[in-house]
């Protein structure tokens, strides 16, 4: 089975769209997405240095709007892929690329929900001084007690000995100064403890916007980062993803949801390596991919075909049509 994941912030790294933008296809579906979002995106994509593309207001929609370029590059023809993609996840603001991916929005409603979420988180998230730092290895209770200690919130459960703190900038030092027994910390480039109450400001906003959209159920099983659950409404689809702003991503759970449908590959949408490197950790036998430049296209296609299911198109056994 074939599960394709979109990466969340933090992902981006200056430049990485520069490859991408050579084709000319790529650029001019780009440049309608950052139409949409009121941002140049192609600018920021290439231009730009790491603490521009650090601002929530901008790294979002990037990452949104990168994802879902780059999987019509994948797949030209989207309608030929949904019967062979087992299942779609996106970690964060990924679960934006997932859901448009799926059918449930479409890339435009992706666009306007990402460009007011970036804005309001980034609104939330100068009330206070406050920021992420990834927890790395020591015992899974020993880390959770200690972060409770600190009054921080452990807002992504990446998988094994992988846990993100969020809180504010004074608890998040408390934490530096008495870390967990054999763990390592390493403070995330973000600009706020996002999936905290300190982004409820931001959860308000983006439920009354949210009432606003239409939806279809998703036409590709979506796992959701609030449990590792299957969401099969399209309504779910964007209530979960509205609420998950201010919850803890549960990646752990994506992962195990994974497992038990059966997964083989994972194949990971650009900027890629973060989440097919908690899947290699994770779920060992499992093969993974990440796309990062054009020139894998024709082996990520590869990929797919060996792990995906056969379209009606193809030609081999139980690929057709009598």
């Amino acid at each position: 089975m074939l599960i394709i994941v979109a990466p969340g912030q933090g992902s981006q790294t200056p430049g990485f769209l520069s490859p991408w933008l050579e084709d000319p296809a790529f650029a001019d579906r780009l440049d309608w997405l950052g139409a949409v979002a009121g941002l140049d995106l192609a600018h920021y994509g290439t231009e730009a240095d790491a603490d521009t593309i650090r601002d929530t207001a901008v790294a979002q929609p990037l990452l949104v709007g990168a994802g879902l370029v780059a999987a019509l590059s994948l797949f030209p023809h989207p309608g030929d892929a949904f019967g062979r993609i087992g299942a779609v996840a996106g970690h964060s603001v990924g679960e934006l690329t997932a859901a448009a991916g799926a059918r449930a929005i479409t890339a435009e409603q992706a666009m306007v929900l990402v460009r007011e979420r970036g804005r309001a988180m980034a609104d939330a998230a100068k009330a206070t001084p406050t920021g992420m730092t990834a927890v790395l290895g020591g015992d899974a209770e020993e880390v959770l007690a200690v972060l409770d200690k600190h009054g921080l919130t452990p807002a992504n459960v990446n998988g094994p000995g992988q846990v993100v703190a969020a809180g504010t900038t004074e608890q998040l030092q408390a934490l530096a100064d008495n870390p967990p027994e054999k763990a390592r910390l390493m403070p995330l480039s973000v600009a706020g403890a996002f999936h905290t109450e300190h982004m409820a400001p931001a959860v308000e906003m983006m439920d009354k916007l949210a009432r606003g959209v239409s939806t279809h159920d998703p036409r590709t099983a979506l796992i959701s980062n609030a449990d590792g659950k299957v969401i099969h409404d399209g309504r779910d689809v964007v209530r979960r993803i509205v609420k998950q702003v201010a919850n803890p991503v549960r990646w752990d759970l994506c992962l195990e949801t994974m497992s038990e449908l059966g997964v083989t590959g994972i194949l990971e949408l650009p900027p890629a390596g973060t989440l097919t490197g908690i899947a290699k950790r994770a779920l060992k036998g499992v093969e993974t991919f990440a796309l990062k430049t054009p020139d894998q296209l024709d082996d990520a296609r590869e990929f797919c075909d060996r792990h995906g299911e056969p379209s009606s198109t193809d030609p081999s056994p139980g690929g057709g049509t009598s």
